[in-house]
């Protein structure tokens, strides 16, 4: 939904670029087995990927806000 709404943002060029991705790399995460920097690596794309998400949801609801209220003829 975040590309149809905010054209803007986007997830490309990113290590984790959606949520099965993310889901992934926590799990690998969590079971171990990888030496230090490895896990850096993937917990800096995590965090890269939840921030960009997180932005995502705050953009969207904007937008949707901003649509609801060009709708009703209300102001939020």
């Amino acid at each position: 939904m975040l590309p149809a709404l905010v054209p803007e943002m986007t997830y490309e060029a990113m290590d984790v670029a959606d949520g099965q991705a993310a889901g992934l790399a926590w799990e690998v995460l969590v079971n171990g087995g990888f030496d230090r920097d490895e896990c850096e690596r993937i917990s800096r794309a995590l965090l890269e990927y939840c921030c960009q998400d997180t932005l995502g949801l705050v953009r969207l609801v904007e937008k949707l806000q901003h649509v609801s209220a060009g709708s009703t003829g209300s102001k939020h």
